[in-house]
């Protein structure tokens, strides 16, 4: 099952390295030559990826009214996956080479020769994308169950769960932050496309009249969202599903897309699912999803306003987006210039010599910072080498306690992308770097 993944972008090279001997990301089991397109996230990677879905979770919950949080389990009822199509319709085109035996999704490559070596392939088959297990002792057809696929169906059937205790009237959504697992026939470009992956969705549930509207409004909030992010707008686009791309269930759908090393990519779908979810789940399980509204004394069943995206994938955009290279003093210096409030690692407090009293002071700098922000301690090596390594952690800001330090207790802050040093009192550290990662 051992498989190695292939990165053959100079870039996406780059990055791999980097996020190996940073300890952002590494290859999952490696020490048993690794997992195809697994991937674990190290320290600073753990870091990085919890303050992406932080973010997400206080635009989504925090900062409103109208969308309440739920983490649904990952195993679910069979049926769940019967009713949503995923048993029937969740399936790639699938050939294999007679030659080398690559597999290939068929609509991904063009004529019947195989891209790798020339050999020839076989007819398309349907391949389901739904990792399968057994529940209890006994592997049995009975005992069939699968890890889930996506984690909008968890929403689904718990909307009256949460609609219920919440007291939310609709318009209102349910966000969620979970793992999903799919049996990609082709993953690869690093995290991009992987086999275990988190997703942050969360589906607003509308008026049938009021969808366009609600559409509307979803894609702005989202493009938004991404600069906020701190992404480029300059590498970000809109796609318009057609016609022959659109799901069975959906009315309209975009995606956002990010110019990657590799090509434009979708990174986050926003999707009108119509009442396809609810109606199904109200026909296969007997239990009626539908909304009574007092106003019109009414009931229907709610439109479904979809906004998807994927965790890891946006990590693989924050980290694209923001590497850089440049030339100082003839030396290439490699930084992360990470937007402050998701960066790993906020501040590096390191003392300029490992002596006449600086360690003390930078110790006691670094404890007094970390009851409030992610921050590290640093005194190994030359100043300038110190700088380089945080650069390359995408840290914001460091701290250097020197000679001066001692006689008016005030330090110097270095900012990572302009490399500016200005000077300012111990005592005013916390709110100075507190107000820059707003």
């Amino acid at each position: 099952m051992a498989k190695k993944n292939i990165v053959t972008d100079p870039l996406m090279d780059k990055l791999v390295s980097l996020c190996k001997r940073r300890g952002f990301v590494f290859q999952s089991s490696e020490i048993y030559g690794g997992l195809g397109s697994c991937w674990d996230y190290g320290p600073l990677g753990v870091e990085l990826k919890n303050n992406i879905k932080r973010f997400w979770w206080e635009t989504m919950t925090h900062r409103r009214d109208d969308i309440e949080g739920i983490d649904a389990a990952i195993l679910m009822a069979p049926q769940v996956w019967q009713a949503s199509g995923h048993v029937d319709g969740f399936t790639d085109p699938l050939v294999d080479c007679k030659k080398c035996h690559h597999r290939f999704r068929a609509d991904q490559i063009e004529g019947k020769v195989c891209p790798d070596c020339g050999g020839e392939l076989t007819e398309p088959r349907n391949f389901n994308l739904m990792f399968k297990t057994f529940m209890g002792p006994v592997e049995e057809d009975a005992a069939v169950i699968y890890l889930r696929p996506e984690t909008a169906q968890g929403i689904y059937v718990n909307f009256l769960n949460v609609q219920g205790p919440s007291r939310q009237k609709i318009p209102f959504g349910i966000a969620q932050i979970g793992k999903a697992f799919r049996n990609e026939i082709t993953p690869g470009n690093f995290i991009f496309r992987t086999r275990e992956f988190e997703q942050m969705e969360m589906q607003f549930f509308v008026k049938p009249e009021d969808d366009k509207k609600w559409f509307d409004y979803w894609r702005q909030q989202r493009w938004q969202w991404y600069l906020e992010l701190g992404i480029r707008p300059e590498k970000l686009r809109w796609h318009q599903h057609g016609k022959d791309e659109l799901a069975h269930y959906a009315k309209d759908a975009y995606d956002i897309e990010y110019e990657f090393s590799f090509g434009w990519k979708e990174i986050e779908g926003i999707h009108n699912r119509s009442d396809f979810d609810l109606s199904r789940h109200t026909q296969a399980s007997g239990k009626d999803l539908s909304y009574y509204d007092e106003e019109t004394k009414s009931r229907f069943i709610p439109y479904i306003i979809e906004t998807s995206a994927g965790a890891d994938r946006t990590t693989l955009v924050c980290l694209a987006d923001s590497y850089r290279e440049e030339e100082v003093k003839g030396e290439t210096r490699v930084s992360l210039a990470l937007s402050p409030k998701i960066a790993p690692i906020k501040a590096a407090i390191f003392p300029l010599v490992n002596r006449d009293g600086m360690p003390e002071v930078a110790d006691k700098i670094y404890h007094d910072l970390k009851k409030h922000f992610k921050v590290f301690y640093d005194d190994a090596g030359a100043v300038g080498r110190r700088y380089r390594r945080m650069d390359e952690a995408g840290t914001p800001y460091c701290i250097t306690v020197d000679g001066q330090t001692l006689t008016d207790e005030t330090v110097t802050i270095r900012e990572r992308d302009s490399m500016q040093q200005t000077r300012h009192k111990i005592a005013e550290l916390v709110d100075i770097v507190g107000a820059r990662l707003k």
